[in-house]
């Protein structure tokens, strides 16, 4: 389906925008003004900040370099070669890669002008000035991503919730009919909440840290055991009362997967939970054995998970 994002949009209207601007100036080669503004346009605030520096930066550089090499050796190819020979090496050493492109622009603007006076340093100047303001003006706004961050913790929670329900289920009766549906979901959603959510912090100029991007990442960890999880579960064939007391346990910690959740107290139960299966009797034959070794490491993996969420919360954040 045809669909125009909100960046197509305002690089238009910016382009347009630098274009009229720099027309009714009336300074010559106005529409590279409009292409400085497509080229400084960007996804986030910090980018186009960034990147209209080094565009700025590069273009100052460029016509530096403009004015020596060709009121020197001339207006003709192998001045050009030589003055990019030397331009380009120099922007890159100053971490200004992302300005060649426009200060090519801009170079090759003094080339067909065969001179260089104030009046035609001033016009570029000014054709520069105008298409990185006009990008700049138009990431001034940024549409919030917290709904949708909000929005994709709520479904993470929810296949977190239904992971645990069906581990409860094969502890209980040995068996399930689960397709794992919820563990391929999660892992798409944990990928795309980390991106918008990393997309979010470039959205605040004076902020490099966010709550949302480190939710992510602790449940990118918790993903990790849980998968962890999935072969102890798929090699129980048959159940036996140590299983189903950690089923009863991970019943009622499913029930409260979500951000406001304290770890701590399920903590402390689930070492109640391992002194109790340690008190219980030995195993009666090797099946038996395995079976409880499997439990025992599966009851590790839990601890994991919530140590995960006990250190997420005493960093203070959501």
């Amino acid at each position: 389906m045809f669909k125009i994002g909100y960046r197509t949009l305002k690089t238009a209207i910016g382009a347009a925008a630098a274009i009229a601007i720099a027309q009714w100036l009336d300074l010559i080669f106005y529409a590279s003004a409009g292409i400085i503004t497509i080229l400084c346009v960007q996804k986030t605030k910090r980018s186009s900040l960034q990147i209209s520096w080094q565009r700025f930066l590069a273009c100052a550089i460029g016509m530096a370099f403009a004015v020596i090499i060709f009121e020197i050796l001339g207006y003709n190819p192998v001045s050009v070669a030589l003055l990019l020979i030397i331009f380009i090496p120099t922007v890159v050493f100053l971490k200004a890669h992302e300005g060649i492109a426009t200060s090519s622009v801009i170079i090759f603007h003094l080339y067909i002008f065969g001179e260089i006076t104030v009046p035609i340093v001033l016009n570029e100047l000014a054709l520069i000035t105008i298409g990185i303001g006009i990008a700049l003006l138009m990431n001034v706004y940024i549409p919030s991503v917290e709904g949708e961050l909000e929005k994709i913790q709520r479904e993470i929670e929810e296949n977190y919730k239904k992971i645990f329900q069906q581990f409860t289920v094969y502890l209980k009766d040995g068996d399930s009919n689960w397709d794992g549906r919820e563990i391929t979901e999660t892992a798409k959603l944990l990928k795309r909440g980390k991106d918008i959510a990393l997309q979010n912090v470039e959205n605040h100029l004076l902020r490099y840290d966010d709550q949302y991007y480190h939710y992510f990442s602790m449940r990118e960890k918790q993903f990790d055991v849980i998968e962890r999880m999935l072969p102890l579960i798929s090699s129980l064939d048959h159940t036996v009362v140590q299983g189903k007391k950690i089923a009863d346990y991970l019943r009622e910690l499913s029930e409260n997967v979500k951000p406001g959740f304290g770890p701590v107290d399920y903590l402390e139960r689930l070492y109640e939970l391992q002194d109790e299966l340690k008190e219980m009797e030995l195993p009666k034959d090797r099946e038996e054995f395995e079976i409880r070794s499997a439990l025992f490491s599966f009851v590790k993996e839990i601890e994991q998970y919530l140590i995960i969420k006990r250190h997420f919360r005493n960093e203070g954040s959501k």
